[in-house]
């Protein structure tokens, strides 16, 4: 007999401004609990230092969560000069200190702007990165490095926002991949001084930004869980940089029982991906698998037992 999940069935996204010195899966944890819901997951760590957006997502928004990990992002961030610490972050162990030379504003626009466009970075061993099946900080922990493969990243954008007597804030704009940490390591070792990060936020991710954040204090403060689930973005949101096919009711019933069905697929290329509705309904994600016929890829628990009840 199948075990039935603890929870109510609660379908949506919640952008959450995460607070500083929480872990992001505690963070996950804590909504879950507020919110009561089944199922939940988010959509990419912040650091417990770090601050900000953390999109998390109930119940069958999980389904489509990974398309956020592949999103481009903007953080503010703050950098301290002088001092190397082994995390590449104010929450490590001071390792080596040198003196800040005078930086004058021509030669600080210069190394910064040696960061911005594509370049390449090594993931730092306090990350969740895994080898052999073992994140790295925890490696990191133990006194063990690993050789770590260089990346390639792109800086977007990178604009300096202010400058202090030990340091700068700057904020960036970056791909998928890319650590704030290692780009302030870099920084400091381009500018021969060191440098480590002190603060972190997370502004955007994907399509999502901050002016709609929520932080704890202010869901708790909601009037209930009518008012708690009304702040919920849909489910489709996640999806809204695919193209929507719009299909017939037949043709809802043949993807939701596992086969493929014929509709216009327009110019949309073979094995490309399309978010499905039916009737204004989110069904989930079809492949076009040729010219004019598309396959189910992924597709919305409700809608399949729906259709088979």
């Amino acid at each position: 007999m199948a075990r039935r999940r603890r929870g109510l069935p609660i379908d949506g996204v919640l952008l959450l401004d995460k607070p500083k010195g929480m872990s992001s899966n505690y963070a996950l944890q804590k909504a879950r609990r507020l919110y009561q819901a089944q199922k939940a997951g988010h959509t990419g760590t912040l650091d417990p230092m770090a601050t900000g957006l953390l999109p998390v997502c109930f119940g069958e928004a999980t389904k489509f969560s990974s398309h956020l990990l592949e999103a481009d992002k903007v953080y503010r961030a703050r950098i301290k000069f002088g001092q190397v610490t082994d995390t590449g972050d104010a929450e490590g162990t001071v390792i080596r200190e040198r003196e800040i030379p005078e930086l004058a504003q021509a030669r600080l626009d210069a190394v910064l702007d040696r960061f911005r466009g594509e370049i390449d970075q090594v993931p730092p061993m306090y990350s969740a990165l895994k080898h052999q099946g073992r994140p790295l900080y925890e490696l990191a922990r133990q006194g063990i490095e690993i050789e770590r493969a260089v990346r390639r990243v792109t800086i977007y954008n990178m604009a300096l926002l202010a400058r202090h007597s030990d340091g700068i804030e700057i904020e960036v704009a970056v791909s998928k991949g890319t650590y704030i940490r290692s780009l302030a390591e870099d920084i400091g070792e381009a500018l021969g001084c060191g440098a480590h990060l002190t603060a972190l936020r997370r502004l955007k991710t994907g399509p999502f930004t901050g002016d709609a954040m929520l932080d704890f204090e202010r869901l708790e403060a909601l009037a209930d869980q009518q008012a708690r689930e009304g702040v919920l973005l849909p489910v489709d949101i996640l999806l809204d940089h695919l193209p929507r096919l719009d299909i017939t009711a037949e043709m809802a019933r043949m993807i939701l029982r596992g086969q493929q069905a014929e509709t216009t697929t327009g110019s949309l290329e073979v094995d490309s991906l399309a978010r499905v509705y039916q009737d204004q309904q989110l069904l989930g994600l079809v492949r076009i698998a040729a010219e004019g016929v598309i396959a189910p890829r992924r597709l919305l628990s409700s809608a399949v037992e729906a259709a088979a009840g």
